[in-house]
């Protein structure tokens, strides 16, 4: 099981998909998954990206196969983009591509912003605007589902705004036990706090290429209201696909996997020309 001790407090795992000639220098592409999952979301993604690509899929610090996260542990912002950071500094990769689907959209958009030099293209998708406001009440009753009930319950509970009317049944049972595996000392102190996290400082900083995609019907805002942020950030463009879901990561992937695929040759030929 391949992982790096990329903080005193943490193992990360991680997973390189890479089916590129082996006589090639691919480049590479770090994948961030959202709350209460893992590399695994990805499957839908590699066989898009990896024979043109090294794919680089971590499980967040306290997910997945990472070190669980004492419920008391302080989440900022910061230390979340220094793991990812850290983890492809351990690895020798000097200069990436980031891809962040739901609240890795927020810690991907600091991650470029702070660490421009490395970043070389910024994809987020189903992103929730630079501070996510919930309703008032929402967070309590959340957070008191995931301690009475469990995070598959509450993941459970929630799944209809993330993965929309049309997905099918089958697959909102992976995805509630797929998020279901989040040790709850975890999902307690994660989902109680990331409500609190502002990137929007960091929007006009963003230098990279960047492509945000969305679907008409997000729960996280219009389409008006997406591109209202995300014309914030320089040199940036916007995807609205059909549907009414919010992960489109995951209810969309093989769409939004060719849509990152042409939108990195486009940026590479953009800057030969």
């Amino acid at each position: 099981m391949p992982t790096a001790p990329v903080a005193a407090d943490l193992d990360m795992h991680y997973l390189i998909d890479d089916y590129t000639d082996p006589w090639s220098t691919p480049e590479t592409i770090l994948l961030l998954h959202g709350s209460s999952e893992s590399g695994a979301m990805w499957f839908g993604w590699v066989p898009h990206l990896a024979r043109q690509f090294r794919v680089v899929r971590p499980d967040m610090r306290g997910m997945g196969q990472s070190t669980p996260m004492p419920r008391d542990y302080p989440w900022k912002l910061d230390d979340v983009v220094d793991d990812f950071a850290g983890l492809m500094q351990q690895l020798g990769i000097a200069h990436y591509h980031v891809v962040g689907a739901k609240i890795a959209g927020t810690i991907a958009r600091r991650f470029a912003a702070r660490y421009a030099e490395r970043v070389q293209t910024l994809t987020l998708i189903g992103t929730p605007p630079p501070r996510r406001d919930h309703k008032p009440g929402t967070l309590d009753k959340w957070l008191a589902q995931i301690e009475r009930e469990g995070v598959e319950a509450w993941a459970r509970g929630t799944m209809a705004g993330r993965l929309g009317s049309r997905f099918p049944a089958a697959g909102f049972e992976w995805w509630a036990k797929l998020m279901g595996a989040t040790p709850q000392s975890t999902a307690l102190g994660f989902v109680g706090t990331i409500p609190g996290w502002d990137v929007a400082a960091d929007l006009p900083n963003i230098q990279c290429p960047t492509l945000v995609i969305t679907t008409e019907g997000s729960a996280l805002g219009t389409v008006d209201e997406t591109a209202a942020w995300q014309r914030k950030i320089p040199h940036s463009t916007l995807l609205a696909l059909a549907g009414d879901s919010f992960h489109v990561a995951a209810t969309d992937s093989d769409r939004c996997a060719q849509a990152v695929r042409d939108f990195i040759q486009h940026s590479r030929a953009t800057e030969k020309a």
